[in-house]
């Protein structure tokens, strides 16, 4: 099958990380983050039930931030980059679509070649010292069903494709796309059944089968 629009995950998609569980071992609530960051990609508990507890724990700053920043670039998946390429150079429009912290992501999507306007994340809020104050609590993204509300505003882009490793991605069917699994970082059970599509292979080259 070949694809107009074609949105991609982040966390352990296009980067090995989970950044909220990076940012919680960075101030020592490691286990517990992991705990929770699971059981919302497993499908086990809502999104929403999570994110604002896991954020008011962890309390990240500017600082962690930026730092988080370079982690999701250091750790980026195996054939990231050249799945992007190819599919920028057939013309195909890219959008990351994540629930993690968008001035985060930002400098990995530059790093792709994805202008920021295709950058679709939570965004979050410091104050004048750089310390926390709040994140985006009406973004989509920050619940359940969020990615199905972002990627249904491409459809009048032609035919849509998500790229992902969690629950939440397979909610995007529910706005017509076709949902590629990504189970070369971690391997979920729920993907493996829930996804049109499904690779287990470390490499995101091994995607692009099933979407040009």
């Amino acid at each position: 099958m070949s694809f107009e629009v074609i949105c991609f995950d982040c966390d352990s998609t296009l980067s090995k990380i989970e950044g909220i569980d990076e940012l919680a071992r960075r101030v020592g609530l490691g286990e517990e983050m992991s705990r929770l960051t699971n059981a919302a990609m497993n499908g086990e508990v809502l999104l929403e039930a999570v994110y604002e507890q896991r954020l008011s724990l962890i309390r990240p700053n500017q600082a962690s931030i930026d730092w988080l920043a370079d982690l999701y670039i250091e750790q980026i998946v195996d054939g990231a980059k050249e799945v992007f390429e190819t599919l920028t150079a057939l013309g195909k429009e890219l959008h990351i679509i994540s629930g993690g912290l968008r001035q985060a992501i930002l400098p990995l999507a530059r790093v792709l070649g994805v202008p920021e306007t295709q950058v679709h994340a939570v965004d979050i809020y410091f104050n004048a010292d750089g310390s926390y104050r709040d994140y985006d609590q009406n973004s989509p993204l920050a619940r359940s069903g969020g990615k199905a509300v972002i990627v249904g505003t491409f459809k009048a882009q032609g035919s849509l494709a998500m790229v992902g490793d969690g629950n939440t991605d397979m909610e995007a069917k529910q706005a017509g796309a076709v949902v590629i699994g990504f189970g070369g970082v971690v391997d979920r059970q729920v993907v493996r059944e829930q996804a049109d599509f499904y690779s287990a292979e470390p490499t995101l080259v091994s995607i692009l089968a099933h979407i040009i």
